[in-house]
């Protein structure tokens, strides 16, 4: 699959697809319409959520594939590469997608807040598994969007139809909240796998060699993105993810200051931070007192200096 197929503008995702552009800067697209084609690998420069009915050989994301199932939602974000591995074979795309470009929510309330849907940081494999009364909405919700395209164009057009795609997105918010809900078991085993490379990482000479745990490298760890960690985290612990690996640090410090002799620079070292002015700085806000006064607190006598 060496094809890489590229589409800059919606006109040419739309020419792809035997679809009328309607207006240049978004589309609704009736996969049905498509001409049958090869499995390949696509560029989009512009927003799309994709909706496929038929089962079609491997999606590709990057390097990596995953197993698709019917009736899935998938949302990427202008410069994101994915296909359809096919293995040659001929097929018949069915569904449905929705194109728009970054241009058409410039200065709009969804421009402001299009980062806050995270999940178009996502990875094919934490798509959105749509129940059936949940894809009903999501089709309920492309009509209205494609009923605004055909509508004569007048002073309402561009609200409504950036209306309706936020509310499409809204939707999908509280479609994942669920997803987060009816998966908590597979959840809760990255939570304790998230704990337990935390708690080796802490204990290794990693800090020392690499630096502080980031959000991105656990959520590599854990072979998932770095957006749909954090959410996962947040909604399980009520902590972001940078909190939590915080939480973690200052536990694994408080330890440590009770360790005979050991300064903080010592300890700040030991955990992974560069300057021990952060250390303090950070253990303060989240204990309320610096190292030096948590430790004259329990009775133990300061051991060297800050």
């Amino acid at each position: 699959m060496d094809t890489l197929r590229r589409f800059e503008t919606i006109n040419d995702y739309n020419a792809f697809n035997n679809t009328e552009t309607l207006h240049p800067l978004v589309s609704v697209i009736d996969f049905s319409k498509a001409a049958p084609r090869q499995g390949s690998r696509m560029y989009f420069g512009f927003y799309t959520i994709l909706l496929k009915d038929v089962k079609c050989g491997d999606l590709v994301y990057g390097r990596h594939t995953y197993d698709y199932q019917e009736g899935t939602l998938i949302f990427l974000a202008p410069g994101q590469v994915a296909g359809v591995i096919g293995n040659g074979e001929i097929y018949q795309p069915k569904g449905y997608a929705l194109a728009f470009h970054a241009d058409l929510i410039h200065g709009t309330s969804l421009g402001r807040h299009i980062q806050d849907y995270s999940f178009f940081g996502y990875q094919f494999n934490e798509a959105l598994h749509l129940s059936n009364r949940e894809r009903q909405l999501v089709l309920d919700c492309l009509s209205k969007i494609s009923y605004e395209l055909e509508h004569a164009i007048d002073a309402h057009s561009k609200r409504l139809i950036v209306s309706n795609i936020d509310l499409f997105l809204n939707y999908c918010a509280r479609f994942y909240d669920r997803q987060f809900i009816t998966r908590n078991h597979a959840h809760q085993g990255v939570l304790e796998r998230f704990e337990t490379l935390l708690t080796q990482y802490l204990s290794s000479d990693k800090p020392q060699t690499s630096g502080l745990p980031s959000v991105a490298y656990c959520a590599d760890q854990l072979n998932l993105s770095p957006n749909y960690f954090g959410d996962l985290v947040k909604k399980e612990t009520g902590k972001t993810a940078q909190e939590y690996i915080q939480f973690r640090l200052i536990e694994v410090a408080k330890a440590k200051i009770f360790e005979p002799g050991k300064t903080v620079n010592e300890i700040a070292f030991e955990l992974g931070f560069k300057y021990p002015q952060h250390f303090s700085r950070l253990f303060k806000q989240r204990v309320g007192q610096s190292p030096n006064e948590y430790r004259m607190q329990f009775g133990q006598k300061q051991s060297g200096t800050a």
